[in-house]
């Protein structure tokens, strides 16, 4: 399962100068968040927002891409990054099926995110296939980009939020699309655990396996390794091997699951973020079927800094503000072509109300979804590629390009 020999040998190169004045003050809204979130809501909360402000860092320097793997698997048969999603998997899927046996964590016993293998799931995952490729990201791509400096990416978030709003009025419709399947925990069988690892390892390998399959039929171009910082520096202003973010991506959803009781998650925060907004300028949608379910209707009414996915999402944003800026990448795009910006709107729209549908994004159903031994996880990520068909020829209409067989993947 090995991604790491699948790149060009990497050639060091002299690495942009750093961003000093954009360190200066990423690290101190990082440190003044950090403070008023701990203040807000105690040191589990602030320990989880240092878990986001990691993530971002991880998710820039090893480019980990969910949105641009399954696009090179699509258009040109690479699959080295659908490999590196795999490794990640199997790392998670193991760490998971320690700490949830246990039955040990911060928050009391941590608990597993099943969810149904529903109708509702396989046609949101697949809606949101079509919108990140249109949109030109995934939940946790998007956060990390915005983070970064892209301002493209910023339509494609306003997009996810918008989504998101539209979907609270839709909740009952969805609430029942999500019931018609079965639930189905990989975990539960005769070995407990231990079986569910097994079989998951079996899955992993499966599409490790059919990954390799194809792309040795199509043979398609290396993926081109970014530029990199000379010894050590790399560490803070290099590009990490896709098989380094992969285990460190596990490593931190572990550790989310083990201090909040619950594995990582992003989009349920954009909901909250889009009804917080309108009623600051006098909309008031909490009496819509989303907002009157009472754990819902008890985040809106609290402060965003006590929401956990919220305070998460900050640390993402953040952390890959400070990694880019220490890399000298961070760079404002201020002119974005109408088409882009047309679709990456429309992405976001259809990611926003996708995510909803599907009971989570890449990161909730998918990630979290299958390294907790839920068959809707497996679920969403076939959905998902299938949507992903739907989406790369659409790409041209607004000024996205596609890999082709001819080019080196990036």
């Amino acid at each position: 399962m090995s991604v790491a020999n699948e790149r060009l040998p990497v050639v060091a190169v002299e690495a942009p100068s750093a961003r000093s004045g954009v360190i200066v003050v990423g690290t101190a809204l990082a440190a003044v968040l950090g403070f008023a979130v701990y203040h807000a809501a105690g040191w589990k909360l602030a320990l989880l927002y240092v878990v986001g402000l990691a993530l971002g860092l991880v998710l820039f320097h090893s480019r980990f891409g969910f949105t641009s793997a399954w696009r090179q698997i699509v258009a040109v048969g690479q699959g080295a990054a659908i490999r590196a999603h795999m490794l990640m998997l199997a790392v998670a899927v193991l760490l998971f099926g320690v700490i949830l046996r246990s039955g040990i964590g911060l928050s009391g016993a941590p608990k597993a995110m099943v969810l149904p293998a529903s109708i509702g799931v396989a046609l949101g995952a697949f809606i949101f296939g079509i919108g990140m490729q249109i949109g030109g990201s995934c939940a946790s791509g998007t956060l990390f980009a915005v983070g970064s400096g892209q301002t493209a990416i910023l339509y494609t978030l306003g997009g996810f939020v918008l989504g998101s709003i539209g979907s609270a009025f839709a909740a009952n419709w969805i609430t029942y699309l999500q019931s018609l399947g079965p639930t189905v925990s990989l975990a539960n069988t005769p070995l407990g655990y231990g079986g569910g690892v097994l079989f998951s390892f079996l899955i992993i390998g499966a599409i490790a396996g059919g990954s390799l399959l194809l792309q040795r039929r199509r043979n398609p171009p290396p993926i081109e390794p970014a530029p990199v910082a000379r010894g050590w520096t790399r560490v803070l202003r290099g590009a990490w091997p896709l098989w380094v973010g992969a285990i460190l991506l596990a490593v931190l959803n572990a550790v989310t699951l083990f201090v909040s009781g619950s594995p990582w998650g992003i989009t349920a925060a954009f909901a909250l973020w889009g009804a917080k907004f309108l009623g600051w300028i006098g909309i008031d949608i909490s009496s819509t079927p989303y907002w009157t379910v009472p754990k819902n209707a008890a985040a809106l009414h609290a402060s965003v800094l006590a929401d956990r996915v919220s305070v998460m999402d900050f640390g993402i944003m953040l952390g890959a503000l400070i990694a880019s800026a220490l890399a000298g990448a961070f760079v404002l795009h201020r002119a974005v072509p109408w088409k882009m910006a047309v679709g990456a709107v429309i992405g976001g729209v259809l990611m926003g109300f996708g995510a909803r549908m599907a009971g989570g994004c890449n990161i909730g159903a998918y990630f979290s979804g299958v390294a907790s031994f839920s068959l809707h996880g497996w679920l969403w990520g076939v959905a998902a590629i299938a949507g992903t068909y739907i989406g790369v020829p659409l790409r041209p209409l607004f000024g996205l390009g596609n890999p082709k067989p001819t080019d080196s993947v990036c």
